[in-house]
């Protein structure tokens, strides 16, 4: 433990990979609770396998064309906003065909990137980074734009906090009162995109569905109230980031595997406690 103290004060990368994981826990836990009770796990793991279509996008025209600024962060941004778009205004137009349209969103947008990713110029890109995640090789500019993306989320859920528990739990209430609940589903979708975004790097693409989801259906188990879930949430989000990172890096495990098997084992003892 000690050792690792240490290298967090040498080493900035692991500080890096540090505060970007306690800065993301609080959109994590959040975030997380809206997709477990709005029973939306399905289309965040469409979302976040479409981000790679965004990433393959970026690195493609970044690379071909010269063009610095476009980043593999903002390509996955923006995959994830319209893929969240996409299936929330279909799907909503076309309830019945919802299942399909995840599907397709899912599976195409990995195919795009995998196709920009294979005709990119210049030497390879480490897929794997972004399939399974490496918190490790979080940067400095990393922790900025999680911090931003994370107070831009945060703000927006204040903002709207009773109109999102309200479209979690009873939309025709939200009707009748003369709000458009289709605006603010498609709203929780962005913010669930943006989300999981945030996990690409902790987990990766493949891993990341695990960690906004199971802290927030380990605090179902255990709460009642819905500010509890989140709070306790937030907690197991940090936990698992932090302590994961820690208990990885003594252990020399990879820390997004590690985290998503810690995560789930206590989501399974999680059962084990009779809910009151």
């Amino acid at each position: 433990m000690t050792e690792f103290f240490e290298t967090v004060r040498d080493v900035p990368v692991i500080r890096f990979a540090l505060l970007a994981g306690i800065v993301s826990s609080f959109t994590y836990g959040i975030v997380g609770t809206f997709v477990v009770t709005r029973r939306i796990g399905y289309i965040a793991a469409a979302i976040a396998h479409s981000i790679l279509g965004g990433i393959g996008a970026a690195i493609y025209f970044s690379r071909t064309y010269n063009i610095e600024w476009l980043t593999p962060m903002l390509g996955a941004i923006t995959a994830a906003i319209i893929s969240a778009l996409v299936i929330g205004c279909i799907s909503l137009k076309f309830r019945e065909r919802e299942d399909t349209i995840i599907s397709a969103v899912w599976a195409g947008g990995m195919a795009l990137g995998l196709i920009f990713l294979h005709h990119t110029p210049g030497k390879g890109v480490n897929l794997e980074s972004y399939l399974f995640g490496n918190i490790l090789l979080t940067s400095k500019s990393d922790v900025v734009v999680t911090c931003v993306l994370g107070l831009v989320v945060l703000g927006l859920v204040a903002l709207f906090y009773h109109k999102l528990i309200a479209v979690c739990f009873d939309e025709e209430f939200v009707q009748l009162r003369g709000v458009s609940s289709k605006a603010y589903y498609l709203l929780l979708l962005v913010l669930t995109g943006i989300c999981m975004v945030l996990l690409v790097r902790v987990a990766g693409i493949v891993l990341s569905l695990a960690l906004i989801i199971l802290p927030a259906a380990t605090a179902c188990r255990l709460a009642r109230s819905i500010w509890m879930i989140m709070i306790l949430a937030v907690g197991l989000s940090m936990l698992y980031n932090v302590g994961g990172l820690v208990v990885s890096f003594e252990l020399d495990q990879p820390t997004g595997p590690f985290v998503v098997v810690v995560s789930s084992i206590i989501y399974g003892c999680s059962f084990l406690i009779k809910k009151t």
